[in-house]
């Protein structure tokens, strides 16, 4: 049996935080009914088909790319680097990577790129729900260490209310230097006044 793995990342959007990957082999043999695109499940739904795949799943692994990776390879390189390191801590290893999107990954196994492949593939759709719920608890950690931003609330994406925050307290140590909101704070730091 090829043991294919399915891909996917969160985390390319916001203005703070790392971007996450997970890379997942289902066990056929141990189905996990209601597998779909992260965005389409309720936070706690998430939750629960989380803990079904780290128990069902052949294998699964989750990694991630940090602030001074998207800045210094950019958030789609950096995103790339997240899903190698996923699909490279998978043990046992996968025969093939299915992979969420319009790109692969420069992976030592044949990949193909699925665009919506988090709706049309279980696998990835996995592998998107572990990202999302690993993502969203290390943005609650991240608010503890940084309050006042409310990334338990929108996870670093550019909500009003974050933008609101951020032009209010400036960027925290856990915000993209090299995205634009970021970025012209950064450079005009007079619009904090």
């Amino acid at each position: 049996m090829r043991l294919i793995c399915g891909v996917d990342e969160v985390g390319r959007g916001p203005l703070a935080g790392p971007v996450v990957a997970a890379a997942v082999i289902l066990d056929p043999a141990r189905p996990i009914d209601g597998l779909k695109d992260s965005k389409k499940l309720s936070a706690i739904r998430r939750e629960e088909l989380a803990e079904a795949i780290r128990l069902r799943a052949l294998a699964w692994a989750v990694a991630a790319a940090d602030l001074e990776e998207i800045a210094r390879l950019n958030i789609l390189h950096a995103t790339l680097l997240a899903m190698r390191r996923a699909v490279e801590a998978l043990r046992p290893a996968a025969d093939e990577a299915w992979v969420d999107g319009n790109r692969c990954p420069g992976l030592a196994i044949p990949c193909r790129a699925i665009v919506k492949g988090d709706a049309l593939e279980p696998a990835i759709s996995a592998a998107s729900i572990l990202a999302k719920t690993e993502r969203d608890r290390e943005m609650a950690r991240l608010a503890t260490l940084h309050p006042g931003y409310g990334f338990e609330r929108h996870a670093g994406y550019p909500t009003p209310e974050h933008l609101a925050a951020l032009a209010e307290h400036g960027p925290s140590p856990v915000h993209r230097v090299t995205f634009g909101p970021v970025k012209r704070l950064l450079e005009r730091p007079q619009d904090l006044d």
